[in-house]
C-alpha cells in the first residue's frame, strides 16, 4: 500500500501537490480543519480549497480521521496533520499545561497507528516547522515539539516522503 508523507511550510504548495498526486479519479478528502463561527477568512480559505478539488472527490470535514483511515474505498487524502494537532491541543487544554497531558500522545499514536494500517492509498500533508526560529512562547514551542514529533513518526510510517519548497517537491525518502 503506498502511503506518502508531503511536508511544506506556509504557502509551499503541499496541499495542491498533494491533491496531484491523485489525479481527478474517485478521491475521500478528510479536511482536518474546524470551522470558527464568524471567521470569514477562514471560511473562504475553506472555500478556495474546496473549489480546486475534482467533482469526483468526497470532502469529509473531520477533526479525528483516525475511523476514516480504517475503512478501505478509494483513495484518501488527509489535509492537514498541523490542523488536528490543533485541535488535539485544545481539546486536551494543553497550551498551558506545564507538560503535554497524555491525552496527546495517545491521539497522535492512534493516528499513526492508523495511518500504518490504512488499506488505502494515502496522502498524508503537513506543515514542516522546524525550519524556523525558536518560537518565543511557550505554547509555539509546544505546537513546534509536538507536530515536530507527530511528523516523524508518520514518515516512519509511510512510503514516501516530499518537501515541498517555493513549490518544488524534493524527495526525503
Amino acid at each position: 500500500m503506498n502511503r506518502t508523507l508531503v511536508l511544506g511550510g506556509a504557502r509551499s504548495g503541499k496541499s495542491a501537490h498533494a491533491e496531484g498526486l491523485l489525479g481527478s479519479g474517485a478521491v475521500r478528502y478528510v479536511a482536518t480543519a474546524r470551522r470558527w463561527p464568524g471567521d470569514d477568512d477562514w471560511d473562504a480559505r475553506i472555500a478556495a480549497h474546496r473549489a480546486r478539488r475534482p467533482p469526483s472527490w468526497t470532502t469529509i470535514e473531520d477533526t479525528d480521521p483516525v475511523n476514516v483511515l480504517r475503512e478501505p474505498g478509494p483513495p484518501l487524502l488527509v489535509d492537514d496533520m498541523a490542523t488536528w494537532l490543533t485541535g488535539v491541543l485544545d481539546d486536551a487544554t494543553a497550551w498551558e499545561a506545564p507538560s503535554p497531558p497524555p491525552v496527546v500522545g495517545e491521539r497522535t499514536a492512534a493516528l499513526v497507528a492508523a495511518v500504518a494500517a490504512c488499506p488505502s492509498p494515502l496522502v498524508l500533508v503537513s506543515a514542516e516547522v522546524g525550519l524556523g526560529v525558536v518560537p518565543a512562547t511557550r505554547a509555539g514551542r509546544l505546537f513546534r515539539d509536538e507536530l515536530g514529533a507527530l511528523n516523524a513518526a508518520l514518515a516512519e510510517a509511510c512510503d514516501e516522503v516530499l518537501l515541498l519548497v517555493a513549490g518544488l517537491p524534493l524527495r526525503l525518502k
